[in-house]
Formats: C-alpha cells, structure tokens, sequence
C-alpha cells in the first residue's frame, strides 16, 4: 500500500524507481527484480545506478496469530531483508546515499498510558516492542555506510486497503462501535503526508535516526470509530467489543488492537514538515466521503 503510494508520486517527480519482487517483471512503468529473502538472492541489477534505498518488507503485523512460528517470520521478514540488502550493496561496491526503513511505532510496547513517547524513550519488553526492536537493529547496520532514516509508522489511513477499510465495514452496516475499552490511544496518518515524509526523507540530508510520523492528534479508539461512523452518516450505538473476545480470536497480536499510547512527533515537526490533513475528521472525509 505505502510503496505503490511512494512509487507513483516519486515517478510523478521525476525519479527512476524499481521494486524487488518475489517475480522479476515490468508493471505500471517500473521494472521488478527478483529476490528471495530466504535463499539469500537478489539481482543485483536492480542496484545499479540506485542512490537510495526504501525498505518496506514485512508480513502482515495483524495477519495471523503470533504462534513462535509467526513471531519468526515477522522478524526475519524485517530483518533478513535489511541485511540481504545491505550485503549486496557491500559486494556489488554500490554507493548508496540513504537507508530509509518503515519501522513501528508500537517500539515503546503495546500499552495504554498517560505517557506521550518520544525517540529517547526505551523500547517496551512486550512482543511487539521486540519485533520492533530486532527490526530497527538491523536497519542500524546501515549506518556504517550511508545515512539511515527509520520512520516509526502509526496506523494509516488510506482509500485502498490498510486498516481503515478494514474499520469502515461493519460501520457501513451500521455496526460500528470501540475495540475493547475504546480507551486506547490510536496515532496515525493519511497515507499523502507518510509518502510526503519519504520523500523528505530520501532527499533531505540532516534527516537520521528515529522518526515517529504520526500527526500528533492521536485520538481513542472509541473517538476513531466514533468519527468514521459520522463521516460515513451512521449509527453508532452499539456496545463495545468485549477483550476478551477480541483476545481469544486473535491472540497475543490482539495487544495492537487493544492497546496503544500517544507519540510525541516533534523531532518530526523540527524538519519544518507541514500535514495536509492534521486532524482525523479531514482525513476521514478524504477517504470515505467519496
């Protein structure tokens, strides 16, 4: 979702992108090369001329329940990716001038509190802070030779696929109501002003390390149901979904939906990046008033 985003609006900008795919090819006017994360492979034509590197491999966080089996996937997907590249671009001698990775936002652990967490704050001790954290370790090995930008991704609100089609669908049915508590802090970001802070971060050369880009108008997971329902012109009456529902269909990775804390974004502001859509209802009437 994010990288077909990127992908038209850097081609539409004047830049030469090419993809890495499980299948070689040409779609939509940009040329795919193969890799295979697990066998260790990677045409390296695909690195010839490039300049900078956006790395965005990952299963699905919320696709499956977190068996050991699932947690190693979502780890290795992240991680081997980064190092294949980064071993590639070390033997093919490619000078690369930026390393830009998504990265979670979920670093500071899956819970709900009063604190606002900011880059200096440690990572949580919960599963998904160590996925996290495993993730941008291996992003971190970049540094060693070109500049690394790690962009810690709230939730984002895009009109094709993502979480807000997913929300919208029993709010269409007039079904709408909170996850759990609702109480839940839910940062987030239209997917226009994440692909404008790529691109600042691809080409803006005093942007490094840890970045959350959410809009700092994080709001409840009751107030984000609440808001889709109003856009959508809706009910919203019903009564919340149980924990302990949501935690028996979904596991342990039921935390990301059940849980969250706000992100302070003002290492983000101080890049003089400005949001084309701040607050929730603008972006939701962008997306769904169609």
């Amino acid at each position: 979702m994010i990288g077909t985003a990127l992908t038209r609006t850097l081609r539409e900008a004047g830049h030469t992108v090419r993809h890495l795919s499980r299948t070689a090819g040409f779609h939509d006017g940009v040329n795919a090369y193969a890799w295979n994360i697990e066998q260790g492979t990677l045409d390296e034509r695909a690195l010839e001329n490039v300049e900078h590197i956006v790395h965005l491999a990952g299963a699905g966080i919320a696709d499956q329940r977190w068996t050991d089996a699932r947690i190693k996937i979502l780890i290795d997907s992240r991680c081997a990716s980064a190092r294949l590249l980064l071993e590639k671009v070390r033997s093919s001698g490619t000078v690369i001038k930026s390393f830009v990775s998504a990265a979670g936002i979920n670093y500071y652990g899956a819970e709900t509190s009063d604190h606002i967490y900011s880059e200096t704050d440690p990572p949580g001790p919960d599963t998904i802070a160590r996925i996290s954290v495993a993730w941008e370790e291996a992003v971190d090995e970049w540094a060693s030779h070109c500049r690394v930008v790690k962009l810690r991704t709230p939730i984002v609100l895009s009109p094709n696929g993502g979480a807000l089609q997913k929300l919208a669908v029993p709010v269409r049915w007039g079904l709408g109501s909170p996850l759990g508590s609702g109480e839940q802090w839910v940062p987030w970001i239209h997917i226009n002003d994440l692909v404008r802070i790529y691109q600042q971060a691809i080409l803006q050369e005093d942007m490094e390390g840890a970045y959350n880009v959410n809009t700092g108008f994080d709001v409840t997971n009751a107030d984000l149901m609440r808001t889709i329902a109003q856009v959508l012109g809706k009910a919203y009456f019903l009564p919340r979904i149980p924990s302990l529902l949501l935690k028996a269909i979904l596991g342990e990775s039921s935390s990301v939906l059940l849980e969250g804390s706000r992100a302070s974004n003002t290492r983000l502001m101080a890049t003089d990046l400005a949001f084309e859509f701040p607050t929730l209802k603008e972006a939701l009437i962008n997306l769904l008033d169609r």
